[in-house]
């Protein structure tokens, strides 16, 4: 069974920086480009970051450029998202799942748990 499960959220002040990671289970994580997404209460869930299979590819949101980074470890069948210098506006729930290719298009709209991220002082 396809699973994925996030951790590392947190309480962090603003200005502080957390290392969220995304676990995979039961497939094979290094045939996927995976996504980081959140969701805000009462707001949309948006894309945040996508790293390719191989992780030559990335992308960011316009609002996290220069302050996350994601990455991936596939022997460890897992996959890193870097967040520095947050921002209050960077709290929400965090979620990754397999995208469609290297884009904000998840291959189901079914997430996990998520973790949550709060930016506050």
């Amino acid at each position: 069974q396809l699973q994925l499960v996030e951790s590392g959220g947190g309480l962090v002040q603003p200005g502080g920086s957390l290392r969220l990671s995304c676990a995979a289970s039961g497939f094979t994580l290094d045939a996927y480009a995976i996504g980081w997404f959140r969701q805000a209460p009462g707001k949309e869930r948006e894309g945040v970051s996508c790293i390719s299979s191989s992780a030559a590819y990335k992308i960011y949101a316009d609002s996290v450029k220069g302050r996350f980074t994601i990455s991936r470890d596939n022997a460890k069948a897992t996959v890193y998202l870097q967040m520095n210098s947050l921002k209050p506006e960077d709290t929400a729930v965090y979620y990754c799942a397999p995208t469609q290719g290297v884009s904000f298009r998840p291959v189901t709209t079914k997430m996990g748990q998520g973790t949550q991220v709060t930016v506050s002082s």
